[in-house]
């Protein structure tokens, strides 16, 4: 029995060698923009965000990710529905050049939750089915809970600084990715804070960070923020 950690690092290294070299202890940095507009006199609308991750603070591309999608509220509550498209350009740790490439379809339901005056949730559950290159089909399922609490307002529009903080679970639909690879049913969490400013009662930029632990690293990420609503 002793000897299965041994044989799992062995097994480790060997099928997941670019994750191996990863200098989980250099922070990375992700700039990010954050967009949700709803079209006149409508139910419908759409939203997105398009986010620069880097392995350190700029430079050595860890993803870039396009994302947006049609959003569907509904008139009896204020959740958020959104059908939507992303796709994702991986790159490897270091020097390398090489990247993966990977195709997403995704299903969204955002519920949100005000507790008292100042505490405002966000739920939001998601449903991803992924094509990434040189794998079999994937898909993930995903839950957050977001929270910003304003200091000096009750609300989060024009001048209110704020806290904003969230949790992130990802777990993956299937374990088999083809060739006889496997990865786990856990995918990763991610957990982040920061402080945030509203410009304006439709523009917020927050800056913090994010702690991220997947099946295999542990990483921290400086975060940039723009959300914007129109």
């Amino acid at each position: 029995m002793r000897q299965f950690p041994l044989l799992f690092c062995l097994l480790f290294l060997f099928t997941n060698p670019a994750n191996a070299q990863v200098d989980e202890d250099q922070v990375g940095a992700w700039y990010m923009y954050f967009f949700d507009t709803r079209f006149e006199d409508s139910q419908w609308g759409l939203q997105g965000d398009v986010q620069w991750r880097n392995w350190d603070l700029g430079g050595d591309l860890e993803q870039l990710l396009l994302r947006g999608g049609l959003t569907w509220r509904p008139k009896s509550n204020d959740a958020v529905l959104t059908l939507g498209y992303a796709n994702i350009t991986t790159g490897e740790f270091g020097d390398s050049d090489d990247n993966i490439d990977e195709d997403r379809i995704y299903q969204e339901a955002a519920l949100p939750q005000k507790i008292g005056e100042r505490v405002y949730l966000r739920h939001r559950f998601r449903y991803e089915q992924r094509w990434v290159e040189n794998q079999d089909f994937r898909t993930r399922y995903r839950y957050a809970l977001f929270m910003n609490v304003p200091f000096n307002r009750t609300d989060l529009k024009k001048g209110a600084w704020y806290l904003s903080l969230y949790n992130e679970i990802f777990i993956n639909g299937e374990r088999d990715i083809g060739d006889g690879r496997t990865v786990e049913i856990f995918d990763r969490n991610r957990f982040y804070g920061a402080l945030g400013y509203s410009l304006s009662d439709n523009l917020r930029l927050q800056g913090g960070y994010m702690y991220q632990y997947t099946d295999t690293i542990e990483k921290g990420q400086i975060q940039l923020s723009l959300h914007h609503a129109f």
